[in-house]
């Protein structure tokens, strides 16, 4: 599973999805807003740009992933529009016979997703201003 939504994300439902019967875990990361960042206070964080080239950049790193692991399963959830403190993000969940490798394959995809932002993001603080990433 790979998607962008701009409703609430169930990480229980994307590791229900995920799961196979041959697997021995799945390992998830769930991406939160946090109150701070760079010594601001974080107000909100707002994500856009849900197009086909977001949902190709998240393929592209399952992709890889798959390559470079022995995996069962993955998916990669990522929520768009404006999110509060507290909000979940990014759910990625890794289906895969050991650990080890579910593990490794998680960071590498929560790295990934980081490096190749596949949405815009604007940052606001409760001081009024305001960070872009794109």
């Amino acid at each position: 599973m790979v998607e962008i939504t701009s409703t609430v994300i169930s990480p229980e439902h994307i590791v229900k999805a995920t799961k196979t019967v041959d697997s021995g875990c799945v390992a998830t990361y769930v991406g939160l807003i946090r109150d701070n960042n760079n010594a601001k206070s974080v107000a909100s964080v707002e994500y856009s740009g849900s197009g086909e080239h977001a949902v190709a950049v998240l393929q592209s790193i399952v992709d890889e992933a798959k390559i470079r692991w022995p995996l069962n399963e993955m998916s990669i959830v990522h929520r768009t529009g404006i999110l509060n403190v507290g909000d979940i993000n990014l759910v990625i969940a890794v289906a895969a016979g050991h650990r080890g490798e579910a593990f490794a394959a998680c960071s590498f995809a929560v790295d990934q997703f980081k490096a190749r932002r596949p949405t815009d993001k604007i940052e606001r603080y409760l001081d009024g201003t305001s960070s872009s990433a794109f």
